[in-house]
């Protein structure tokens, strides 16, 4: 029975888990399998293909997922349906959620539309919570969408869940290569979309960069040094703007948005136009920055972009690295 349903290549590039799951839906479709039908074992897979039960396992838990096949403890496992349209069932795990991630997160789920439903969870930059809900959702979709943020050794993790339906999110990881991902380039966003600006920002004497670090990428302060050392202008970078006396023609980074709220309260009081005595350059463009100070000039990636891009990437099971396109937004504050 085994090798009636379940047919392996072993020359083939196509994964086996993968040949596992087309030869379920070939079995389906030729009326091989029909509803309520008992289907091979685990162990009989492995012992007449010598596979390992790991790889049979992720067969069945992708089937699971999709809703095709459903398991009866201590009988086996059983086709619950005969339906190849199902939807795709998306684990998205964000490090937080803001009001730029809110753009993503609504432009992911318009792209996905009727094709696929979509859990949503949050880490919160604690690495227990991150593992915990991986751990728990292993089997349980048949996309998994993760944004790892600032941890960096993550693999061994991630590679609990089938790596051809695994989507890295906004950064690449060194140990995370193999996987497709749609990211940020942090270092060259900034430098490029200063030298974009650099008409502007060469009225200024100095240029100053404010990076709390902690969960933000230190590759802006690398971008950053690059453009004001490449174009011979006075520079430097602060953690925070607590204390900090501002002065007539410096501009100010910000990537914190109490910070942006602060210079602004603080170019007011001190009667400096902003755009002219006194410049703010915010990160992550959001509503609320088109109009604060009469519009603050951001650097922002499209997250609406990344939403659609990321949507097209999981329906299309394409594998691709792709850099999520910045720019200046160029407004009345610089």
């Amino acid at each position: 029975m085994v090798a009636k349903i379940i047919q392996l290549d072993q020359n083939s590039s196509v994964p086996k888990y993968r040949q596992i799951i087309n030869s379920i839906f070939n079995a389906i479709e030729n009326k091989n399998l029909l509803r309520g039908d008992k289907i091979p074992s685990i162990n009989q897979i492995c012992l007449e293909y010598g596979l390992s039960r790991d790889t049979v396992m992720m067969a069945f838990n992708e089937l699971k997922a999709k809703g095709i096949i459903i398991s009866q403890p201590g009988k086996g496992y059983y086709v619950k349906s005969t339906d190849f349209n199902q939807k795709e069932k998306v684990f998205l795990l964000f490090e937080e959620f803001n009001s730029f991630k809110e753009d993503l997160y609504n432009a992911f789920l318009k792209s996905i539309n009727s094709k696929g439903v979509v859990d949503i969870f949050f880490h919160h930059f604690n690495y227990n919570v991150f593992k915990n809900l991986i751990l728990e959702s292993v089997g349980k979709y048949t996309s998994y969408v993760i944004m790892p943020a600032t941890f960096d050794t993550t693999i061994h993790l991630i590679e609990k869940l089938p790596k051809e339906r695994v989507y890295i999110l906004d950064r690449l990881k060194e140990d995370l290569e193999a996987y497709p991902v749609i990211y940020q380039d942090f270092e060259n966003d900034l430098f490029e979309a200063m030298e974009d600006g650099i008409s502007l920002l060469q009225k200024y004497k100095k240029l100053i960069l404010v990076n709390p670090g902690g969960k933000e990428p230190m590759q802006r302060e690398t971008g950053f040094r690059r453009f004001c050392e490449k174009y011979k202008i006075v520079h430097s970078i602060l953690k925070s703007v607590e204390g900090v006396e501002i002065n007539k023609h410096e501009a100010f980074f910000v990537i914190n948005d109490r910070h942006l709220v602060s210079l602004v309260n603080m170019a007011q009081d001190k009667n400096f136009t902003l755009g002219s005595d006194f410049g703010i350059v915010s990160f992550n463009d959001t509503i609320l920055k088109q109009v604060v100070g009469g519009g603050i000039t951001t650097i922002s990636t499209d997250f609406k972009q990344m939403g659609s891009s990321l949507a097209d990437m999981v329906l299309s099971k394409r594998k691709e690295k792709n850099r999520n396109p910045a720019a200046l937004i160029k407004r009345s504050s610089l």
